[in-house]
């Protein structure tokens, strides 16, 4: 019974320390103010060509044999199932944006792409192949479209990304979202811009983001996530720290349990 009422008198302890643990609302939630914003189409998005993208451009025409010229062709070397046999295996060249925006491409010589969105590539293209095949057809992918995501994501890490259109959601999405820990308000989004580094700050707590320039991402992103505050008083604690303060918290309420009954 004294045990009893001593845990009566701690209870509303414990309330309060629970009351004050709860995160807020608006520090959790994403989207919050989405009923308030505007209904607007949504504007098409297309990221800029750069520096050490990887491009795979394929020309076509009606006749199969004049597009021959225009695309290049290479050997990868493939393992051998024998020791003594190797084989090659024939795969389309792919094109590198070298640091001042130029790709080297067959016939037509050095051409200028960095800067340009995929539409204006492509366009250039026609305009200069169509010189040498009517109505040629161009099919141009970036190859090693990235982004990286880092800090309190429950699986940080770097991830290809298939198409050229990813939302800073979907690529949170793919990291299987923020931890608890992870500041919703105040997500880092480094990106380079005509080679320069900027820096910048989005707050998914609130849905004006959606209309903002990093709400789709571009490649090469890194996204950061800084640690909340209890992360980052957690850490200073220390691992051993935290198992002490364990074992001698289980003592005291091993000798509180001692003293009462002997009473």
């Amino acid at each position: 019974m004294k045990y009893f009422f001593s845990l009566q008198k701690t209870t509303p302890f414990l309330f309060i320390l629970l009351f004050f643990s709860c995160a807020p609302r608006e520090k959790i939630v994403y989207y919050q103010n989405i009923d308030t914003l505007p209904k607007e189409k949504t504007n098409s998005y297309e990221i800029k060509l750069q520096a050490d993208d990887l491009l795979m451009i394929i020309v076509s025409a009606d006749d199969p044999e004049i597009a021959v010229p225009f695309n290049l062709k290479s050997v990868s070397i493939v393992s051998p199932s024998r020791q003594d046999i190797a084989r090659g295996q024939e795969t389309t060249q792919l094109y590198l944006i070298d640091a001042n925006g130029f790709i080297d491409f067959p016939i037509l010589g050095k051409i200028k792409v960095g800067g340009l969105t995929r539409s204006e590539a492509l366009l250039l293209f026609q305009q200069k192949i169509g010189a040498y095949i009517k109505k040629p057809i161009i099919n141009l992918r970036i190859m090693n479209f990235k982004v990286s995501l880092q800090g309190e994501v429950t699986f940080p890490g770097t991830y290809p990304i298939a198409s050229e259109r990813v939302t800073l959601i979907e690529a949170l999405s793919m990291a299987k979202d923020l931890t608890i820990y992870g500041k919703r308000d105040n997500i880092l989004i480094i990106r380079e811009i005509d080679g320069i580094k900027t820096y910048n700050r989005v707050d998914i707590t609130k849905a004006d983001f959606i209309n903002s320039p990093f709400y789709y991402l571009a490649q090469n992103d890194v996204v950061y996530v800084e640690p909340n505050k209890n992360k980052i008083n957690g850490s200073a604690i220390g691992t051993n720290t935290g198992v002490i303060i364990s074992i001698t918290s289980l003592v005291i309420t091993l000798i509180t349990l001692i003293v009462t009954t002997s009473k």
